[in-house]
């Protein structure tokens, strides 16, 4: 039986698009763009994701071994570098594991939980037909290929990857929010993780992707492109850094100012964004370049260090102590202070030791009486208030019980904090305050300083206020005394024991002691002449 005309065009046309339908499968096996258009038919593809899936492919040939890339909020960034990126590179690898990790694992296995969806759509079968979802892969942060030895690991920061290695370390924004980059803590917390961590995780020639968005110039993107700036032996970082309005030398060669995805987010919408933001977090969020935000009040400059040995002896030093109260545990409140100064002859000031916690009232009454019993402070200083009536007569009943006496004066400071750093300004300009170089809350307290007043915890800055508050009623210590000097006996002349009369006539101390006891012979003075007139001569 024979096929009419139109059946033979329905025919060519099915063997055409059978055809199409074979490059378009092959296209998605080589390119990870096509694979994202294949699997995910209303992704809208501009020149900023062709340039980051460029910088992919090369990972993925092992011809990059260092990735960063910094792009704005819903740019698109995750949704090639996160989730698609890490199905088609298992396709091709199907036996090569991969190890992802952002903030949080509820974030992380939400990742996991669309790559796992990914690889087990119709699509991805089509494409990569080979690669298949293990029979026991319900868990949405780990999961393995079918008849090979790929397996899929989501993590948060701060998790352990013991046991388990990666060819691909893919890290997708390490830094919550501008809370945790600002905090030194979580950026040590971060950093640690990392060097610890999922660095060791990492097979040789291994890749590591980090994809994120600029908080902090000391984030840790910052961190590793100082490391490998420092050091000829770690791999140098490929850098795809696409900010929301292009700048002098665009990589993607648009003019200055041109907005990077200008079908859905318009210089007007850009513009807007700036306005809510600020200007610091839009330069970090959509532009990629991070600053710095230090107050106006206090310059890192200003803080000098000291070693132990190089303070002047106690002997020589007034030791003064400041306390700022909190109450509460809670993580993200405010911390209770208590802080150790000592002046010394030229009044300035060394910070000494300090107390940082949130605890209840009875952990920070000890620490105090801990401090008062091994400093012996002239004066406490304390911020008068409902807190310290609460726990006044508690840490007075413990420093009774501990034998320990202590000056405590209440001050009600300032209701603007701004106002009561101005107190103790002027001696950190005159480069009057130093903090010992080893103590490990000294960085972290100097950026608090120079932070403030836009630092989310001025704990310190009100202990220190303090005692600028007190600066004008203390003393500071007294001078060293000169070294000894051999004194040879000898007899003072005539001149010497004038002057020294006539210093005690006006009611001076003499410069010398009395002269050295002997036989000093007769003294001729002549009749008549006025004593106050006799010379040497």
């Amino acid at each position: 039986m024979g096929y009419t005309d139109q059946e033979k065009d329905i025919e060519a046309i099915r063997r055409k698009q059978a055809i199409q339908e074979v490059l378009r499968r092959k296209e998605a096996q080589e390119h990870l763009i096509s694979f994202t258009r294949y699997t995910y038919q209303d992704f809208v593809v501009n020149s900023h994701h062709q340039a980051i899936a460029k910088a992919l492919e090369k990972v993925e040939a092992g011809l990059c071994r260092r990735l960063m890339i910094f792009m704005p909020p819903r740019h698109g960034k995750s949704e090639l570098a996160s989730r698609r990126f890490p199905a088609w590179f298992m396709g091709k690898h199907p036996n090569q594991p991969i190890i992802t990790a952002s903030y949080g694992q509820e974030l992380s296995s939400d990742f996991g939980r669309e790559v796992r969806n990914i690889v087990d759509s119709q699509e991805y079968k089509a494409v990569f037909p080979e690669v298949t979802l293990s029979a026991d892969a319900s868990a949405a942060h780990k999961w393995k290929i079918e008849d090979h030895r790929g397996e899929y690991f989501a993590v948060g920061i701060g998790t352990a990857t013991t046991g388990r290695g990666a060819k691909i370390l893919l890290i997708d924004d390490p830094h919550k929010n501008r809370e945790e980059a600002d905090s030194l803590i979580e950026r040590e917390r971060v950093w640690g993780w990392y060097r610890s961590t999922a660095y060791t995780r990492l097979m040789p020639q291994g890749a590591i992707i980090l994809i994120m968005t600029r908080w902090h110039d000391d984030d840790l993107a910052g961190r590793l492109i100082k490391q490998a700036e420092g050091d000829p032996n770690i791999p140098n970082w490929e850098i795809i850094s696409l900010p929301a309005e292009a700048g002098l030398n665009d990589p993607l060669g648009r003019k200055e100012g041109e907005a990077l995805w200008p079908e859905w987010y318009n210089k007007a919408d850009l513009l807007e964004r700036k306005a809510v933001l600020g200007h610091r977090d839009y330069m970090a969020l959509y532009q990629q370049e991070p600053t710095i935000n230090e107050g106006s009040y206090f310059q890192r400059e200003w803080f000098g260090e000291y070693d132990r040995d190089e303070l002047p002896p106690t002997d020589y030093l007034r030791f003064y102590a400041c306390s700022d109260y909190a109450t509460s545990e809670r993580k993200g409140a405010d911390y209770t202070v208590h802080a150790v100064f000592a002046l010394d002859a030229q009044d300035q000031i060394y910070v000494i030791d300090v107390w940082r916690d949130r605890k209840q009232p009875n952990d920070w009454i000890e620490a105090a009486i801990g401090f008062m019993q091994r400093y012996r402070p002239v004066v406490w200083a304390e911020e008068r208030g409902q807190i310290l009536n609460s726990i006044g007569p508690f840490l007075q009943q413990r420093m009774k019980e501990e034998g320990v006496f202590c000056y405590r004066e209440q001050y009600t400071p300032s209701k603007d904090k701004t106002v009561r750093a101005r107190s103790i300004q002027g001696r950190a300009q005159m480069g009057m305050v130093f903090f010992p170089k080893k103590a490990p809350w000294k960085n972290e307290l100097i950026e608090e300083l120079v932070k403030f007043p836009a630092a989310k915890h001025d704990d310190f800055v009100d202990a220190f206020s303090l005692l600028g508050v007190m600066l004008d009623n203390l003393k500071g210590g007294k001078p060293e005394a000169p070294p000894m000097q051999n004194l040879e006996p000898r007899n003072f002349t005539f001149q010497e024991m004038r002057d020294r009369a006539k210093r005690r006539a006006r009611g001076l101390r003499s410069a010398r002691e009395a002269p050295i006891a002997g036989y000093h012979g007769p003294l001729n003075i002549p009749d008549d002449q006025n004593y106050w007139e006799l010379s040497d001569s």
